[in-house]
């Protein structure tokens, strides 16, 4: 998997095995699962109700923030979505280890547009803050700037293409005035990449791997980087400080709006959370199961979403650390039928996307009510792929049992349910049996 040569950045000096933590489950609002592998890239739409992920499963994801539900699932992505943005207009980009990048708009299935050009991963995405200029950065160790403002009816118009890099490139940001594009990769070098005739400082080494870069409201860099430090650089890179998080390679940062808060995770380091001004520690996050992938605090800055190995996304209060909208999230998943049984848990991860009852037509994925003895793709009220119509399978114990033992893509190619497996035959059992008689009718 061409995934993995992205963690030869965060994995520089990082020895032995990780192992995933994953903390008590909140479930419902303060926790979002659907995706069937790691949560690689989140953004928070313009609208502020909306968040969309990406992941190694290589599916997208559209919740709907204030119910904790998904919209929507699309796939277009050959494999892992490494990176998604927030577009104008309701619309957003992503772009994957194929090398492509979508742009998705309105309640579209299918990409508006395409933009083709990277020959390896696209490992990050960047919007100006205009919105009229979508930058990338790939493996093929090239940043591209892409003017989406000036799209036809022929498609996007070609990239401006930087291709000074000496390594894969991991991280990419917009200068606040969009005069130029900040990049980090592999090589431990930091570029400034000018947009204008304006001329750009001199690259700065810093001898190890960069991970990811964020930039203030003010115009300081933040950089993340494979030693396990958090560095501040102004305009110019000069290095104005440096923050020692002390536990290894990181992969992500981001910054609450007004830039005073610094949040960081990685392989085998929690989230932290640090004052930009003095560098102290704020708070730590001990929930998320490792490694963290993505970080993204909300539009206000008072919440801080996070994905991370454990396929899930949590929301936490950014003030306290504690897990976001707890109370309704309890009411929400004590509102399943039978919830102590083992299925009912197990459910968690379809929940998102399906509901039980006959009127629920408004998720990501069909209702289950009624599921046994039903075919494939004929529930009513849910708009199905042709693929799906085509197939000749009838739902019972024994078919549910296969799809969660091979996974949807296998056992049902051209849905856009993510990948969801349970290896535990004791875990397959639990879920079936639940299933019977919760959406019995």
């Amino acid at each position: 998997m061409r995934a993995a040569m992205w963690l030869a950045g965060v994995l520089w000096a990082f020895g032995g095995a990780v192992r995933a933590e994953g903390g008590a489950s909140a479930g419902g609002l303060a926790e979002l699962r659907g995706h069937g592998g790691p949560v690689r890239a989140l953004a928070v739409m313009a609208d502020r109700a909306t968040l969309v992920t990406g992941g190694f499963d290589s599916a997208l994801i559209v919740w709907d923030l204030a119910s904790g539900g998904a919209r929507r699932v699309l796939r277009f992505h050959g494999s892992t979505v490494n990176a998604v943005a927030a577009l104008p207009g309701g619309c957003f980009a992503s772009g994957g280890e194929d090398a492509r990048i979508a742009i998705w708009c309105g309640d579209n299935t299918e990409p508006t547009g395409v933009l083709d050009g990277h020959t390896a991963p696209i490992t990050q995405l960047a919007v100006s803050a205009d919105g009229r200029q979508l930058a990338s950065v790939s493996f093929d160790r090239t940043a591209r700037v892409w003017p989406l403002a000036d799209a036809g009816p022929k498609g996007f118009d070609g990239p401006k293409v930087f291709d000074g890099s000496t390594g894969p490139l991991n991280a990419v940001a917009f200068l606040v005035d969009g005069t130029g594009i900040v990049t980090g990769g592999y090589d431990g070098t930091v570029r400034v990449l000018s947009l204008t005739a304006q001329p750009a400082p001199r690259p700065l080494s810093l001898g190890v791997p960069v991970n990811a870069i964020a930039v203030s409201s003010d115009g300081r860099l933040v950089i993340a980087g494979a030693d396990g430090h958090v560095r501040k650089l102004a305009r110019d890179l000069t290095v104005e400080a440096d923050f020692d998080v002390g536990s290894g390679p990181l992969t992500t940062v981001a910054l609450t709006p007004d830039g005073a808060i610094i949040a960081t995770a990685g392989m085998r380091t929690q989230v932290t959370m640090i004052e930009a001004a003095t560098g102290k520690t704020a708070l730590e996050i001990l929930g998320p199961g490792l490694p963290v992938w993505s970080l993204a605090f909300s539009a206000d800055g008072r919440e801080l979403y996070t994905g991370g190995q454990d396929r899930a996304v949590r929301r936490w209060v950014t003030a306290t650390g504690k897990p976001a909208g707890t109370e309704q999230a309890a009411v929400a998943a004590q509102a399943l039928p039978f919830a102590d049984e083992r299925g009912a848990k197990l459910f968690a991860a379809c929940q998102a996307c399906h509901g039980l009852n006959l009127g629920d037509t408004a998720k990501a994925g069909p209702t289950l009510a009624g599921l046994f003895g039903r075919k494939i793709a004929s529930a009513p009220g849910y708009r199905y792929s042709e693929a799906l119509k085509g197939l000749n399978i009838v739902w019972t114990a024994e078919t549910v049992g296969k799809l969660f033992t091979v996974g949807p893509t296998l056992y049902t190619p051209g849905t856009k349910m993510p990948e969801q497996t349970l290896s535990d035959p004791g875990d397959r059992e639990a879920l079936i049996s639940w299933l019977a008689k919760v959406t019995a009718r």
